[in-house]
């Protein structure tokens, strides 16, 4: 039997193969026509892995914005994270100002990594924290389903199930950064693979440095695939997030459907 994802923070539902994501794309036009239905969302969006975009690490905020919006022009993506790297306050500040915009006028969620007061500024859909329980469990409680609160960290599953007993929208297995070579790294893929068929919280699972890694990840029947430097380190990000989705399309188990998580 396929998984049931429910996610009712965020008025969404998804059962079988009606898969919108609404939990890690509240921005988009239609999920804000639907969200307040509290009801089963009915959106055209692929009913298979998707992409989640990872910001560069490094760049000034002018030369990242224009890799990301001509990532976002190739294809569908669900949503964008937005990593701090190495910048100092004032960067990041700069850097979320330039790419939420971006993302929210394409109906991809935004996300900032570790800064909820940033978040907040600049009107993103959520934040992507890498705490402890009771931390993640207080940003939980007080984004209240109005924003995403997503969670990383987990390297193995006793840390993954403790971030999921605080309920966050989705848990993240990988590191930025780290997408440093061709294949997604072993431990990922498992947790990802256990998660996925145990847990009803949607998993991202980061990818590797070559694209065709997310046929890999989707395999695993995880939700989401990460992609960073399999795209921007391509001289056409567009291309390359259209050829990413070549690739789930021909390769990746439908959620819900046959010979999907089970």
């Amino acid at each position: 039997m396929a998984k049931v994802i429910r996610h009712i923070g965020h008025g969404a539902l998804f059962i079988g193969s009606v898969v919108g994501y609404a939990a890690i794309q509240p921005s988009s036009a239609a999920i804000r026509l639907l969200s307040n239905a509290f009801g089963i969302m009915t959106v055209n969006t692929p009913d298979r892995c998707r992409i989640v975009l990872v910001a560069p690490l490094e760049g000034d905020p002018h030369a990242v914005a224009s890799q990301v919006s001509a990532a976002l022009d190739g294809g569908d993506v669900a949503s964008l994270i937005v990593p701090r790297g190495g910048r100092d306050p004032g960067t990041f500040q700069a850097l979320a100002e330039a790419l939420v915009p971006l993302a929210q006028a394409r109906g991809v969620a935004a996300i900032i990594e570790g800064d909820t007061r940033v978040a907040g500024r600049v009107g993103a859909d959520g934040v992507h924290l890498e705490v402890g329980k009771a931390e993640l469990a207080e940003a939980v409680a007080r984004g209240g389903g109005r924003i995403v609160v997503g969670a990383g960290g987990a390297k193995t599953r006793d840390d993954a199930l403790e971030l999921g007993e605080t309920g966050p929208d989705y848990v993240f297995f990988g590191r930025f950064g780290y997408d440093n070579k061709p294949e997604p790294h072993p431990r990922n893929l498992t947790l990802g693979a256990w998660w996925a068929q145990v847990v009803e919280i949607p998993c991202i699972v980061a990818a590797g440095s070559e694209l065709a890694s997310v046929v890999a990840v989707a395999a695993t029947g995880a939700e989401f695939v990460a992609l960073g430097s399999a795209v921007f380190a391509s001289p056409a990000p567009g291309e390359a997030v259209a050829d990413a989705n070549r690739l789930l399309d021909e390769a990746a188990p439908r959620l819900g459907g046959e010979g999907a998580n089970g």
